[in-house]
């Protein structure tokens, strides 16, 4: 990198209701040279006004929030601001919260007894393109996932052939420019988007083909018949 230059930082917003924890990880944001907070909310009301201002890289959301749910919140978010990578951070880790959260638009999911250092790192992750998730959720969205596949059986194979096309015409052409080969930053100069843009498209071809690397989301999208050869 050239002397002078500076890799962009990460754009962080919380709403958290929980005042000390809130303070805590605003001080962990803070002391991260890669990282801006760019404000707080501690209610509902308060992140769907965040909303209202500038979009962020990261957005990160308690659920149980004392004027309502967070997943209002999170749903609010990933329509007003579609390039902002939205992570769960809170108490609950029942299916319910889990599933209805990741269908609202969030792409991460942590538990409160992760460390505050853990929690930045994890930010690091979701920006760069992870989709960080608590082990015992992500053993449930597994346990899900197997049920779903095992109770769809052969008939649901049948009727997902007469889908509507899986991916948006922008997905497929981020699809297409990483089967030939080129990173997130290449890709965003190519298209004339921010590299956090980009590798949110990634995490949503990733979600919707229901893979976890490059590789297979090529292999997945040829099976499916979204790329030639």
């Amino acid at each position: 990198m050239p002397p002078g230059s500076a890799a962009p930082r990460i754009h962080v917003a919380i709403v958290e209701d929980d005042l000390g924890f809130r303070s805590a990880l605003a001080r962990a944001l803070l002391a991260a040279p890669d990282m801006k907070l760019a404000g707080t909310a501690g209610t509902k009301a308060e992140g769907l006004a965040l909303l209202l201002g500038p979009p962020v890289d990261v957005l990160l959301v308690d659920l149980g929030l004392p004027d309502g749910s967070g997943i209002e919140v999170i749903r609010a978010a990933a329509r007003q601001w579609p390039s902002c990578s939205i992570m769960v951070s809170t108490n609950f880790g029942d299916e319910t919260h889990v599933m209805r959260s990741i269908e609202a638009g969030a792409a991460g999911y942590l538990l409160k007894d992760s460390s505050q250092a853990r929690i930045v790192d994890e930010i690091r992750s979701l920006a760069s393109g992870g989709s960080p998730i608590s082990p015992i959720i992500a053993r449930q969205v597994l346990a899900r996932f197997r049920q779903d596949t095992v109770s769809s059986g052969a008939a649901g194979t049948e009727a997902a052939a007469g889908e509507p096309q899986l991916l948006s015409a922008r997905e497929k052409e981020v699809l297409d420019f990483i089967t030939k080969g080129f990173t997130a930053v290449e890709i965003a100069k190519l298209m004339g988007l921010s590299h956090f843009t980009v590798r949110t498209f990634v995490r949503r071809i990733y979600s919707k083909l229901k893979v976890t690397s490059k590789a297979e989301a090529i292999y997945e999208a040829r099976n499916q018949g979204l790329l030639a050869g």
